[in-house]
């Protein structure tokens, strides 16, 4: 934790220091021996995470309330992920002019609103409206959420700090799951339970929101005492700052976007995130999917939880075995994670979506394969995309990068959810009308599992192949960055 800037850079990049975190320039505060930022940076990770799982809980609610079929369900679902992607840029234009704890509280702020005003709407056409607008609050939080872990680990260990967010983002999207599940068949106060899953989780995001801007402190602003110790960052930063006044916003960004867009690693990894990301947007469907085969809410929430689970170890387990493979084959360690885990999608796509029969006697089945599945499915981001993306641009850039990333990616995927709902009823034959809400469809059952096999296991396969190009570039593209945050230190 006191190694300075020197030292650190005196380090051979296959033995990482043993510190995990940046030197802290400040004393923050602390809980237990943990830093607080982290903390609530990881409260609003739950948080965002339980927001994202709430709708697709009660897809089957929703479609009742409002005569609604996949196709509409998965509308949905595409007009928040592709407001959200399209707005991502956003977070990098604000994050030149506000510290990351302020705009990840307005992002919170825009999220937990839109979410309550969805519990309270009374037509299909405002909760669109409604969800359009989460996705503008998602979209500032996502990527600032994901540079301030990049900013707070260092390279060797920066995988483990990916995998860290995405397990308690997980244990948010289990507890979102299971609440939203669970609330649904039941009324509360005279209103439809899930309605009252939405409103309740809107007041926590807002707490959490609070929590952020008022106690979190942004790793980029700990200046020490002591300059001679200041990490290259936080002195790229401080220039920065001390410019941004005197020169117009949007040219520093249109700056900050060209040079992400010149790097061939940004490119090629945002062209397999646009296959990568379509299953797991087409996953939105599972919980519809069991309760068409006749699974009740409780059997549902507990595989789905078993999934979010196993997603949930397997990330934090892929950023740990990332970080040891970068250690070991600093050129293409990650990649080879990254290629592992995209290929095993193939496989268990194909065995629970057409082996597995679809009937309520296959309960223990779902259960392990989904728990499998998650574990070695959910390598990608942690193990590759996250700490990769940090190596290969200046600190500066980094919510920005993350940004474009969300901005290709989500707006690409979200075109996954209604082709899923477009091919279960125009190819297979879903029939909305024909769903029996209390023991199941199995022939509407069958035609989303077939329409979720073809958004899932081609795309897992291009991923998997895309990949290969990043054994040619990544290394370049992280010496390269490192010369030129080398050559910036001497120029401070």
């Amino acid at each position: 934790m006191g190694l300075s800037f020197r030292r650190l850079l005196g380090r051979s990049n296959s033995h990482p220091p043993p510190s995990t975190h940046l030197k802290t320039n400040v004393k923050t505060r602390k809980l237990f021996g943990i830093s607080l930022s982290l903390l609530i940076i990881n409260m609003a990770a739950i948080m965002e995470r339980a927001d994202e799982n709430l709708l697709p809980s009660v897809y089957k609610e929703v479609s009742e309330a409002f005569s609604a079929g996949p196709s509409d369900l998965g509308y949905l679902t595409f007009i928040r992920n592709f407001v959200r992607g399209l707005a991502s840029p956003l977070a990098g234009v604000l994050v030149i002019s506000y510290d990351r704890p302020t705009v990840l509280a307005m992002g919170t702020l825009c999220w937990a609103l839109s979410t309550a005003a969805v519990g309270a709407s009374q037509h299909f056409m405002q909760v669109a409206f409604w969800r359009a607008v989460n996705g503008v609050g998602l979209a500032i939080v996502i990527p600032s959420l994901q540079s301030f872990i990049a900013d707070s680990y260092l390279d060797g260990v920066r995988g483990a700090g990916f995998g860290c967010l995405s397990l308690v983002g997980m244990v948010g999207g289990i507890g979102g799951g299971v609440v939203a599940t669970v609330m649904a068949g039941h009324e509360f106060w005279g209103l439809a339970g899930w309605r009252v899953a939405f409103i309740m989780m809107a007041t926590l995001s807002s707490l959490i929101g609070l929590l952020v801007f008022l106690f979190v402190v942004d790793p980029r602003r700990r200046v020490s005492a002591d300059h001679d110790s200041v990490e290259y960052s936080d002195r790229e930063e401080l220039v920065d700052k001390s410019t941004v006044n005197s020169a117009s916003i949007w040219l520093e960004s249109w700056t900050a976007m060209k040079a992400i867009l010149k790097v061939p690693t940004f490119r090629i990894i945002v062209l397999q995130g646009l296959m990568g990301s379509l299953p797991w947007t087409a996953m939105v469907f599972f919980t519809l999917w069991f309760e068409l085969i006749g699974f009740d809410h409780n059997s549902t929430a507990a595989l789905l939880s078993l999934f979010a689970a196993g997603c949930g170890i397997g990330a934090l387990a892929g950023g740990l075995i990332g970080d040891r493979m970068s250690q070991i084959y600093p050129h293409w360690g990650r990649i080879i994670c990254a290629q592992f885990s995209a290929f095993m999608g193939i496989p268990f796509s194909w065995f629970l979506l057409t082996v597995i029969p679809q009937s309520v006697s296959s309960y223990f089945t779902f259960a392990v394969t989904l728990f499998l599945m998650g574990l070695t499915i959910s390598w990608c981001t942690t193990a590759a995309n996250g700490p990769m993306f940090a190596e290969v641009v200046p600190a500066k850039h980094r919510t920005m990068i993350y940004a474009f990333d969300r901005a290709f990616e989500g707006s690409f995927s979200s075109f996954a959810a209604p082709i899923v709902g477009i091919i279960a009823e125009k190819i297979y034959g879903y029939d909305p009308k024909s769903v029996d809400l209390v023991s199941g469809s199995p022939r509407e059952a069958y035609a989303l599992s077939r329409g979720l096999f073809s958004m899932m296991a081609v795309p897992f396969g291009l991923c998997c192949l895309f990949y290969t190009l990043l054994y040619h570039f990544f290394w370049r593209d992280r010496d390269n960055a490192r010369m030129a945050s080398f050559k910036g230190r001497e120029m401070t």
